[in-house]
């Protein structure tokens, strides 16, 4: 069952991109003890999450974090070195930490895979965006379609903080 409501995350490790490099993180030393805005996306440098998701979140930042949120992070089923590339080039410092899912497993451990193999794409994560509190799922937004970033843009995540 896709990631809801109540749900824990899965206990997998991700690829964090920080000031000194990738380094593996687990759930706890992610999500643990924290708030966190969680938004995924099908791929780093693709058209809508490079120029609609990411830089949304980027611009809302500030308003995000005042709302008592520790962490903002993207997901991406990409290579922690695709992950890294993109984050330099969004050229965005620390607004938002990038963690790299290249292997996919905490992506199908989510539920939340995204079949675009018509797409010359392979397996991605479904774009969305979920709050995420001490490791468990408190709101989330599953976008209805991979190239829209409305549900889960980062205008409806500061709704759904509103709503928290």
């Amino acid at each position: 069952m896709p990631l809801t409501v109540g749900q824990p995350l899965p206990d997998v490790p991700l690829a964090a991109i920080t000031d000194a490099g990738p380094e593996e993180m687990s759930k706890d030393a992610l999500f643990g003890g924290k708030k966190v805005v969680l938004f995924a996306v099908p791929g780093a440098f693709t058209p809508t999450c490079n120029s609609n998701h990411l830089p949304g979140y980027v611009e809302h930042a500030d308003a995000i974090k005042a709302k008592g949120v520790d962490t903002i992070a993207v997901l991406g089923v990409n290579d922690v070195h695709v992950m890294k590339a993109w984050k330099e080039a969004a050229k965005i410092g620390d607004a938002v930490l990038f963690l790299a899912d290249g292997s996919a497993a905490f992506t199908k451990a989510a539920d939340m895979v995204l079949d675009a193999t018509a797409f010359g794409m392979g397996i991605r994560s479904q774009r969305y965006a979920a709050l995420i509190v001490d490791g468990v799922v408190t709101k989330i937004a599953i976008e209805d379609s991979p190239g829209e970033a409305e549900q889960s843009g980062a205008a409806a995540m500061l709704a759904m903080l509103d709503e928290a």
